[in-house]
């Protein structure tokens, strides 16, 4: 029968690389790891090491169930790291999920001022596209996430955070940079770079242009808005994008315009409703309440100064 003890041996000797010092990390005797690694080898019905010049080499057998056996111990290692960390961390554990947008601009700023005020508590935060985020947040794996869709996933409940509206990103020396406010019609004609055909904000402003029956020119499509200003920065073409991602970039080589056609941009928060209340969500809200007012504060004077 394999017994936990005839792994441990056997993890032993493939660390170690020979019975000896096996024996030295077990703290145990040379004739017992042999008799025990002898007795594995009966139990699993096939030679785990050819013994060569006196020297034990691994079989194939051999190295693949030592595969099997570091992966569980890996697993085994991450729970004693994630106890390790609850130890450290005695004033509480948040976690939080969220796309991958508000991970690099609305959420920095809400961490920076919960950190002042709550320094002993850790933080976690996991960043995913829908909708896996929804399917996780759902199965009430995290205290809270943030999405930017409007329809709360089953067994959760959300609330409103940040509603502004998406802006225009334009490369140094473009031509609408001369234009305080850009119009559908502008793009009439210009190279355009776009999020995925299948991103629900992509398909909502290609619907608005076919209805004004402006005509742009599709130079690059891409998956985020990251990307998105990377590639207007690099002076592609002009984007529609949502404004938290457009201040991050604004002043290198990407300027932003406020849009004559509003298209909504929301941050909802999502709590789930059957995870065990964590205390700390509230003190969290408030900080990401503030961060969400900087940036409305600091985008209105980013577009008042483009129509000056």
């Amino acid at each position: 029968m394999l017994t936990h003890r005839h792994i441990e041996v056997f993890r032993a000797v493939m660390i170690a690389g020979g019975v000896t010092k096996a024996a030295e990390l077990l703290g145990s005797s040379q004739p017992t790891v042999s008799r025990e690694l002898a007795r594995l080898e009966r139990a699993v019905g096939f030679a785990l090491f050819q013994r060569v010049a006196g020297r034990l080499r691994p079989t194939m057998p051999g190295l693949a169930l030592y595969d099997e056996v570091r992966q569980s111990y890996a697993g085994l290692e991450r729970v004693a790291s994630a106890a390790a960390r609850l130890r450290a961390f005695k004033g509480g554990q948040l976690s939080l999920i969220a796309l991958p947008a508000f991970s690099h601009s609305i959420l920095p700023d809400a961490f920076r001022r919960f950190h002042e005020r709550h320094d002993g508590v850790s933080l976690t935060v996991e960043t995913q596209e829908s909708p896996l985020l929804e399917e996780w947040l759902s199965a009430q794996r995290y205290d809270l996430g943030l999405t930017e869709h409007d329809a709360a996933p089953a067994g959760t409940r959300m609330e409103l955070l940040l509603q502004v509206d998406e802006v225009c990103a334009l490369p140094d020396g473009h031509p609408l940079l001369a234009r305080p406010r850009i119009a559908l019609a502008d793009f009439e004609g210009q190279a355009f770079v776009s999020l995925s055909s299948t991103d629900p904000y992509r398909i909502q402003i290609d619907e608005a242009f076919a209805a004004a029956g402006v005509l742009r020119r599709s130079i690059v499509e891409t998956p985020t808005a990251v990307s998105v200003c990377t590639f207007v920065r690099q002076g592609l073409g002009a984007a529609i994008v949502n404004p938290l991602t457009a201040l991050d970039f604004a002043g290198r080589g990407l300027h932003i315009r406020p849009l004559a056609h509003s298209f909504p941009f929301r941050v909802n928060v999502v709590f789930p409703e059957h995870r065990p209340g964590n205390p700390l969500v509230g003190a969290f809200m408030a900080s990401l309440r503030e961060a969400a007012a900087a940036i409305e504060a600091r985008l209105g004077f980013s577009l008042e100064a483009s129509l000056r």
